[in-house]
C-alpha cells in the first residue's frame, strides 16, 4: 500500500513539473540556438555596413539569449517576439529608439529581417544573418 501511494505521489509530481515547464516555440528555439553573424546589411538596397554608415554597428555577431537579452553587433540590450512571433523588437540604451523588425525568414541557416528607419527620409533596411 505504501508503494502504491508513493508511486501516485511521484507520478503526480512528474505531471505537475512537466505541465508547468513552458514549451519553447520552434521560432524561439531557432533564434536562440545560434550565434548569428551579419551577411548583408542594406539600406534602400545598398550596403550600409561600412565605416560611418547607418548599419555599421550592427555588423558582426548577433546573439539572442533565452532570457531575452542579447548582443546585436556592437549593441547590447533586450529582445522580444511581438505579433505572434512575426516581429522582433530590439531595445538597447545605445540605440536612438527601440527597433521593431519584421521577420522575413527564420530558418536554421538564415535570419532575415526588415524595418523602416526614420532618417531625413524613410529608409528601408534589410539585414540578413547566417549561423556562425
Amino acid at each position: 500500500m505504501k508503494n502504491a501511494v508513493l508511486l501516485i505521489i511521484i507520478v503526480s509530481l512528474g505531471i505537475t513539473v512537466s505541465c508547468n515547464k513552458e514549451k519553447e516555440s520552434e521560432r524561439f528555439t531557432l533564434l536562440t540556438s545560434h550565434v548569428w553573424t551579419s551577411d548583408s546589411l542594406l539600406a534602400d538596397g545598398v550596403d550600409a555596413s561600412g565605416p560611418g554608415q547607418i548599419l555599421e554597428k550592427f555588423k558582426g555577431d548577433v546573439t539572442f539569449k533565452k532570457d531575452g537579452t542579447g548582443t546585436f553587433g556592437q549593441y547590447t540590450g533586450t529582445w522580444i517576439f511581438t505579433d505572434n512571433e512575426v516581429n522582433l523588437a530590439i531595445d538597447s540604451p545605445d540605440l536612438p529608439f527601440a527597433l521593431t523588425t519584421h521577420i522575413v525568414e527564420l530558418k536554421s541557416n538564415s535570419l532575415k529581417v526588415t524595418f523602416t528607419y526614420p532618417g531625413v527620409t524613410l529608409i528601408n533596411v534589410r539585414m540578413t544573418f547566417k549561423p556562425k
